[in-house]
Parts: C-alpha cells; sequence; structure tokens
C-alpha cells in the first residue's frame, strides 16, 4: 500500500490503476480507524480491483466547541490496518493540501432538507462542511464506487442526495453499523468514555432496539413510545440531544402508516456525543 499526501500524486496513481483497466473504490474517513472502517475497506476489496482510502481530520465539519483539536490522530496504526484490510492507497492530506486558499473563502457545498434536523440542528454547518470534503474528494479521486457506513444515517442520505444531485457517476455503498458484542456502535469518539462511562453507554442500542421491537408489534403512538425510551436514557445517565423516528427515505417525521422507518438518536454520555440508529422495514420483517 502507498501513501500519499498530495492531490497530484493521489491522480496519478489513480490514472495508472485506471489505464491497466481497473475500477476503482473509495473510502473516506477520518481515521483512528476501527474494525467498522477495516469492514468499509474489506467490502471495497471484494467489489473492485483498485481501493482508496482517506484520512482526513476536516475543519470544515467540526463546530464552535466541538473536539477537532482532541481528535484522535493515529496514522501509523492506520495504514498497517488499511495495509492488512488490502488496501491499495492511503490519500493523508494536511489541511493546507485540501483548503489551500483557506477554510473561510471556500466553495461550500449545501443540501438542503436531508441536512436540516437532528444532527443538522445540533451542529450547525456540519453537514455542509461533509458535503464540501466529500465533494472534492469525490473530485479528486473519481471513484466508481465508495463506501460509507450507515452509523452516520443522516450523512449517508446526504452523500446520496449530492451525488444524484450534481450527476456524479459514483455508485453509494451503505454498510450496516458495525458493534462490539454488548450492542454498543463502534466509534471513534467511544475512545473518550471512561471505563464506567463504557458499560453504560450499550443502554443507547438497547433503547432503539426496544422501539423498533414495539412498532413491530403494532405500536404507533410514536410520541409516547419515544418519551419513554427518553426517561431511559435520562435514567442511565445520559443526556438525550434527539431520538426521533423518521421515514428512512425521506428523513421526515415518520407517520403511523410509513412502513420503511429509521429510529435516529444523539446523546451525551459525559461530554461525548453518541450518535446510533435502527432501520426499520416493516414490509421486509412481515
Amino acid at each position: 500500500m502507498n501513501t500519499v499526501k498530495t492531490v497530484r500524486e493521489l491522480r496519478a496513481a489513480v490514472a495508472r490503476a485506471r489505464s491497466e483497466g481497473k475500477r476503482i473504490g473509495f473510502v473516506p474517513t477520518m481515521g483512528n480507524l476501527h474494525s467498522g472502517h477495516v469492514a468499509l475497506v474489506t467490502k471495497a476489496t471484494q467489489r473492485v480491483d483498485f481501493v482508496v482510502a482517506s484520512i482526513f481530520v476536516n475543519p470544515l465539519q467540526f463546530g464552535a466547541g466541538e473536539d477537532l483539536d482532541k481528535y484522535p490522530r493515529t496514522l501509523a496504526a492506520d495504514q498497517e490496518k488499511l495495509l492488512q484490510a488490502g488496501c491499495h492507497l492511503l490519500f493523508a492530506p494536511t489541511v493546507e493540501e485540501m483548503y489551500p486558499d483557506g477554510i473561510v473563502g471556500q466553495t461550500r457545498v449545501s443540501v438542503p432538507q436531508l441536512s436540516e434536523g437532528l444532527c443538522g440542528a445540533s451542529r450547525p454547518g456540519h453537514f455542509e462542511g461533509v458535503a464540501t470534503v466529500v465533494t472534492k474528494l469525490f473530485n479528486m479521486v473519481q471513484p466508481d464506487l465508495a463506501i460509507f457506513g450507515q452509523k452516520d444515517f443522516q450523512q449517508l442520505a446526504v452523500i446520496r442526495a449530492l451525488v444524484h444531485d450534481l450527476n456524479m457517476p459514483i455508485q453509494i455503498i451503505g454498510e450496516p453499523t458495525v458493534r462490539a458484542a454488548d450492542g454498543l456502535a463502534l466509534s471513534s469518539r467511544n475512545g473518550f468514555l471512561s471505563e464506567e462511562q463504557r458499560a453504560v453507554a450499550p443502554v443507547v442500542y438497547r433503547g432503539l432496539s426496544q422501539i423498533s421491537d414495539a412498532i413491530k408489534q403494532g405500536e404507533r403512538d410514536f410520541p409516547a413510545v419515544i418519551s419513554a425510551q427518553i426517561k431511559q436514557l435520562e435514567a442511565a445517565g445520559l443526556r438525550p440531544d434527539y431520538l426521533e423516528i423518521r421515514h428512512a427515505q425521506t428523513l421526515r417525521p415518520a407517520t403511523p402508516e410509513d412502513r420503511d422507518l429509521v429510529i435516529l438518536v444523539a446523546a451525551f454520555l459525559g461530554t461525548t456525543r453518541l450518535i446510533d440508529n435502527l432501520h426499520l422495514n416493516l414490509d421486509a420483517t412481515a
């Protein structure tokens, strides 16, 4: 696996692979890789001939007071994991390489509606930062397909929309969330949890599962189900940011008649913000 740090080197390496008739797959990350990231790279190796991964902690998607400075940077360990997973090329640019003219005057990409509410309400500008950097990376790599985890469900919806709306010839694949044995969704931010907090954290996924089970059993009073579950999260010591049931395709608030649902949650455990979701297609489970 080669590691490059400039757009020029990246494009040259991808051009060589494409000249050899290889299909290009892309897995963008912010580093501090865990088994969930590795699963995305492994899936890419099964679908294409040449896999590119990127590691870039994007300042444009971090708001004031968020954890940009303390976000873990573990390049050497990440390189080893990518190598073992079968990655062919790692793009690890600096902020200056990605934003040579600075970020203040940087052209932005905005995806309305899907970016609003949920994490978009709690983190103003976050999805504009995500959409902008992903668009830049897609233009740099020009992959045939790109793979993202479904843990960031709203982010995946935003990326699907921008690819569709901007006519990018890229297939977007969403891979199921990888979880620890106790159900906690793997996340780089889990490393911020104390031992005691880590023991409590699985209550987030258990809550999603309880809501899903209730809906499968016919419960359609969504506000009541949500209210009861928020109380359980608070009793466990979490501070819920949001807990909502949405239509899985449009992300609009779900109605009792909807069949394709997603339950989404964000909650603080100490200073760590945990997010998770559970997709529930009632037609598929009927």
